[in-house]
């Protein structure tokens, strides 16, 4: 029984490469197409438009109005593409300052902690020197 499942399992992995590489050859046989189709008319001669080149200069007019159609839809999504960009500038522009304020912010609170602990340094030295002197006046009290 598990060697019919491997069996059918190997056969519908294979069914499923097969269809995926059907798919993808489509897609690659119509974009081909379409570029064969796009850029037709700028390997046929250009010539005075006659009654009898009507039907060329009007497949020409289809090629155009499709570059065209090409070219906006490409400027739609560069635009979108661009002012996305800018966007994303923009808001690194505004992270950048506001770590550059907190970076100044930390430097005057260490700068602030510093002060504060030169400070407690010298009134601790200021009372332990006190303390050494009442101490000695102290013992010279109690040694008279």
């Amino acid at each position: 029984m598990n060697a019919t499942n491997r069996s059918e399992h190997v056969e519908s992995t294979e069914v499923e490469v097969d269809n995926d590489l059907a798919a993808v050859s489509e897609v690659e046989e119509g974009i081909r197409e379409f570029v064969r189709n796009d850029i037709a008319y700028l390997r046929r001669p250009q010539q005075i438009a006659s009654p009898e080149t009507a039907p060329q200069a009007q497949a020409g007019d289809s090629s155009e109005a499709t570059v065209n159609s090409v070219n906006s839809l490409i400027q739609r999504v560069a635009g979108t593409s661009l002012a996305e960009i800018e966007k994303l500038i923009s808001e690194l522009e505004s992270l950048r300052d506001l770590l550059h304020a907190e970076g100044q912010r930390v430097q005057r609170e260490i700068s602030g902690y510093a002060q504060l602990s030169q400070a407690a340094m010298k009134s601790t030295r200021m009372i332990a020197d006190n303390v050494t002197q009442w101490k000695r006046a102290a013992d010279g009290l109690r040694n008279s």
